[in-house]
């Protein structure tokens, strides 16, 4: 599902919003948000318009097609609505959830630049699951995530964490690292293979003390933990399939204030475009609508890497 954005210079944003919602409603469905957005959605595509430093307006259809036939809907109408004024209307060229640059290369590299980054042996885990992994190294967190890792963990005077997908380890001495004196994280796997690089490299870090791994379903070792048992923090960081099921688990064992944070709520940006319909791409889009409605939950999701949602306990 190919998306078009345009920002539309006019003086009165919010009003063109309410005139444009205004005559569109008999022909498509309206929602107002309480922030002043609103979403159309028409049967080939939706729309999104946020009144701000202009009028925003972001399109998405089916195909190429639609999208055109939306947008030149969205156009008309916006024109109609000037009173008399003549509006600049440019769209931007249409590009598909795969396609989406989430972080901007030129911005990625400045926030890896001014934050907490990797020390000695976090530098040399990156570059020992680059030369072991190859291409599979892009499932390592980030200097930046493992730093808000560590930060969260301490803010959270976490005594008890879960992390759900180890991978070679660089997220569990980062939550390892935040940990309040006598703390464990219970790290869960079914990787021998990956997991072994990261038993060296906790050794190193002088973690490995405060860590339990489990090699096995995830799922299993989180149903299995005794029912009065509290989580201070959580990471989810595995097969997406899952996630659900793992937050479920996780949530119904945080306690009040504590946090869950999952990784890769974007997918590489297929979770926006509703052209991608596998199952993985389902369930995260069902599971962060859910967690945006759990009452349990106060949450935020943040653009960060592949996008990381960070849910706190009420």
């Amino acid at each position: 599902m190919p998306f078009s954005t345009a920002t539309i210079a006019v003086p009165h944003p919010a009003r063109y919003l309410s005139l444009l919602t205004a005559r569109l409603e008999q022909d498509a469905s309206v929602e107002h948000a309480a922030d002043g957005r609103a979403t159309i959605t028409f049967g080939q595509g939706a729309c999104v318009l946020t009144p701000a430093r202009g009028l925003g307006v972001i399109a998405a259809a089916a195909d190429g097609a639609a999208l055109a036939a939306l947008r030149d809907i969205l156009t008309r109408h916006l024109r109609r609505c000037a009173d008399g004024e003549d509006p600049e209307i440019t769209w931007t060229e249409p590009v598909s959830g795969a396609d989406m640059q989430i972080t901007d290369p030129v911005i990625g590299d400045y926030l890896l630049r001014h934050c907490t980054g990797a020390d000695g042996i976090l530098g040399e885990l990156i570059a020992a699951t680059r030369e072991a992994a190859g291409t599979a190294a892009g499932m390592q967190t980030s200097a930046d995530e493992g730093a808000l890792l560590t930060m969260l963990t301490r803010m959270a005077d976490a005594r008890y964490a879960v992390e759900a997908g180890v991978f070679t380890g660089y997220s569990s001495i980062c939550i390892a690292r935040g940990l309040a004196a006598g703390g464990r994280l219970l790290a869960c796997d079914t990787s021998d293979e990956w997991t072994s690089i990261a038993r060296r490299y906790w050794q190193r870090a002088g973690v490995a003390d405060r860590i339990d791994l489990r090699i096995g379903p995830a799922i299993e070792t989180l149903r299995a933990l005794p029912a009065g048992q509290r989580i201070d923090i959580a990471f989810i960081d595995a097969d997406k399939s899952s996630y659900p099921a793992y937050y479920e688990e996780i949530a119904s064992r945080l306690r009040p204030g504590g946090l869950v944070i999952l990784d890769n709520v974007f997918l590489g940006g297929r979770v926006l475009d509703p052209a991608y319909q596998e199952e993985h791409h389902q369930v995260i889009r069902r599971l962060n609508d859910l967690i945006t409605a759990d009452e349990r939950m106060d949450s935020v999701m943040l653009p960060l890497r592949d996008g990381i949602t960070i849910a706190r306990k009420r």
